[in-house]
């Protein structure tokens, strides 16, 4: 990253998120701003590993383009048919969409378009694509997510949320063809959501972020929606999910609550996925854990089982992923706060939990992973410089791939996950890692400051 670019960077952030409630997008008020960890071998980045790993190298490094006249920070990737697909974060409220870069040559990736950033005042951080083929439409469906940003003022500001729908069949040409909108009350919109098939029929599953935050300004939804997309350009709500379902003790679905131990919690829905046979979702509820629901009747989904925390750890389940045929389940806790106030909390940066959910209504768990970093126990403010807690999970044969901000990408064998075991790590130079896709050909990352990274064996 040239220095230029690393500079104006860094006023975006602290511009963006010094005096924001919401860091990288989650729980409220766990941290004022985020911190990139120090420079790795001059610039270079680090990049360590074992067997199949060794010849792990990065081929490229690209900024997104600068379209509104300020750099784009970079949000989640995935990668569909050769194409990458890279989410932007609210940045400096210019709403920078999505970007499409074209990965013919992995090594020279090309920026060929964009789609979402004439929505003012909103910001499209989670990117799915999916090729589909319904009675309404065939073809490679995309779909983004819409927040809304509190501090944008202009009066061209977009009313709702939600997602919007396009087919990219064409990933130059980029066609818009429906938009799943959230209620007008509620001030944020979606922040994840995920797409899955039950035969011909086409699922959008969702969040309304935070929404039990906001019953006082005549929100009266529920966090988690299940929309039918069958016809993406006339979306339908099936169901509104109550997690009050879960009969969880001392919680009445408000949006902070006591648990039985006495430990002061937050529920939202901050993410979701779907297994392979779109019959499961798994609603990572923060506080309340990650929540198994059955959805083979998505109109009616049924409580099956959640995770749970002691008393000594924080909660922020942010993200799931499956293995080993869906009966492991990788669950990543996103904690800002490495020296809580709550005296009974443990120290340290959020880690994933490894849990065996062959029996689905209770989720065993069976082991952690904690890079040295993130599991550092030092004197407050005497930590190095960084922001060391996991974020994103993906799951690639027996190898778990956790985007972990400052500690870059973290591949972790859990072929026993009773037992994981890193086996490498990439670490770009000032790294602020968002998101990772696996693909068989390479490895994208998304980092903040330097958008879209790709790594070849």
């Amino acid at each position: 990253m040239n220095k230029k670019f690393r500079a104006s960077l860094a006023v975006a952030l602290v511009l963006t998120l010094a005096g924001a409630p919401t860091a990288m997008a989650c729980e409220d008020g766990q941290k004022a701003h985020i911190q990139a960890g120090p420079e790795t071998l001059g610039g270079a980045p680090v990049i360590s590993g074992k067997d199949e790993f060794k010849g792990l190298t990065e081929v490229a490094a690209v900024p997104l383009k600068q379209l509104k006249g300020v750099p784009a920070i970079t949000g989640d990737v995935t990668a569909h048919k050769g194409y990458a697909y890279v989410g932007t974060y609210r940045g400096q409220g210019t709403n920078e969409g999505v970007r499409i870069f074209d990965l013919k040559d992995p090594s020279h990736p090309v920026e060929i378009s964009v789609m979402g950033n004439d929505l003012p005042g909103t910001w499209q951080e989670k990117v799915k694509v999916e090729s589909v083929s319904t009675p309404y439409f065939k073809g490679d469906l995309a779909a983004f997510s819409v927040q809304k940003i509190p501090t944008y003022k202009g009066s061209d500001r977009l009313e709702t949320g939600g997602v919007v729908l396009y087919d990219v069949s064409d990933p130059a040409q980029p066609k818009q063809l429906g938009f799943w909108k959230t209620p007008k009350e509620l001030p944020t919109g979606t922040h994840e959501f995920t797409i899955t098939k039950q035969g011909n029929r086409v699922l959008l599953l969702t969040t309304n972020y935070k929404a039990a935050q906001y019953r006082d300004q005549g929100v009266t939804v529920h966090d988690f929606s299940i929309i039918d997309i069958t016809d993406p350009a006339h979306p339908v709500e099936l169901a509104n999910w109550d997690p009050r379902e879960t009969g969880t003790p001392n919680y009445n679905g408000e949006y902070r609550f006591t648990d039985e131990n006495g430990a002061t919690r937050t529920a939202f829905l901050h993410s979701v996925i779907a297994d392979e046979t779109g019959k499961l979702a798994y609603l990572s509820y923060w506080d309340l854990g990650t929540i198994i629901l059955n959805i083979e009747d998505p109109a009616h989904p049924k409580f099956i089982g959640r995770t749970s925390f002691d008393r000594n750890v924080q909660g922020a389940a942010h993200s799931t992923a499956l293995a080993h045929g869906g009966n492991i389940l990788i669950e990543t806790r996103e904690v800002f706060s490495p020296d809580p106030s709550d005296p009974n909390f443990e120290r340290g940066w959020g880690y994933a939990r490894i849990f065996d959910i062959k029996d689905k209504s209770r989720p065993k768990l069976i082991s952690t992973f904690r890079t040295a970093n993130s599991v550092t126990q030092i004197k407050a403010g005497e930590r190095i410089p960084g922001t060391y807690t996991v974020h994103d999970p993906k799951v690639h044969g027996n190898t778990l791939y956790l985007s972990h901000y400052s500690d870059g990408i973290r591949m972790v064998d859990i072929t026993n996950p009773a037992n994981p075991t890193e086996v490498a790590s990439y670490v770009p130079s000032s790294a602020m890692v968002w998101g990772v896709y696996v693909d068989n050909n390479y490895i994208l990352g998304s980092d903040m400051g330097s958008g879209l990274k790709v790594l070849k064996r």
